[in-house]
């Protein structure tokens, strides 16, 4: 078993590696599957042995083969960032044990968990969610919503679309109140899908670690004095960390907070 989930962790290092590629290349709207790879400051064109996971920055020492520029920290931290995701995915939900929750079930989790992680890393550099990320993540849980509505007989597609009108309500009423100082659209989108993914009572478990860590974060910002009260704090990210922590831990949250009033 501890080899399936390390061949699992190797995967999604690969797979981080293709997101960084995504997450450059999104601004300039350049293909992310046609084009090969380079270097962001020299532009040469990049071997195999420069792109694998984590231990072409460990043997290159953090910087470009051929002009010696420092490779960015996010291009790591990313690849394992999706390796460690990748296996809590197999592991919480049981897969490739469990066969009867379904291989697309599998697809569509490991494909959630890229866009969020696009999402974290575009947000935090650019202070804006994109639209091409997030409509597609959207439209895949409202699908996934759906089919699952059909063969378990539940409304589940009504309780999370009833999930996402009220998140995406209250994070537009922020909006319109702080008229987009406070909050953008993209974090309205945001919450929408968070609402549609996790559903009841779960969004409500993602949205308060949301707003918790980061209030703590934004304090140690001023505190540190890299922030001011003016200052600019992309909230996607934080949005992005409670909707994981909801989705792995949601429900032991929840037995341990009623568990404190029995």
């Amino acid at each position: 078993m501890g080899f399936f989930y390390f061949i699992v962790f190797i995967f999604g290092l690969t797979l981080g590696s293709f997101l960084n590629s995504i997450i450059y290349r999104l601004p300039s709207g350049e293909s992310f599957l046609i084009q090969r790879s380079y270097c962001p400051y020299c532009k040469h064109k990049l071997g195999w042995k420069d792109l694998i996971p984590i231990f072409s920055f460990l043997i290159l020492k953090g910087k470009c083969r051929y002009c010696h520029q420092p490779i960015s920290l996010q291009y790591p931290l990313v690849e394992l960032a999706t390796g460690i995701l990748s296996v809590l995915i197999f592991w919480i939900f049981n897969f490739g044990f469990d066969l009867a929750f379904g291989f697309w079930n599998l697809i569509f989790y490991l494909v959630i968990a890229c866009f969020l992680i696009i999402i974290f890393v575009y947000d935090l550099k650019h202070y804006i969610i994109p639209d091409k990320i997030i409509y597609p993540a959207i439209t895949l849980a409202l699908i996934f919503n759906f089919q699952l509505s059909i063969f378990n007989q539940f409304s589940i597609l009504k309780f999370s679309i009833y999930s996402a009108l009220g998140a995406a309500a209250f994070f537009g009423a922020i909006v319109l109140m702080s008229r987009g100082k406070w909050m953008g659209v993209g974090d309205v989108k945001l919450a929408f899908f968070m609402g549609l993914f996790l559903g009841f009572p779960n969004i409500l478990i993602a949205l308060f670690l949301a707003f918790f860590i980061g209030a703590i974060i934004g304090i140690g910002l001023i505190i540190s004095g890299k922030k001011t009260l003016k200052s600019e704090v992309p909230f996607g990210p934080f949005l992005v960390v409670g909707t994981f922590t909801a989705l792995f831990w949601g429900q032991a949250i929840i037995n341990w907070y009623l568990n404190l009033f029995l």
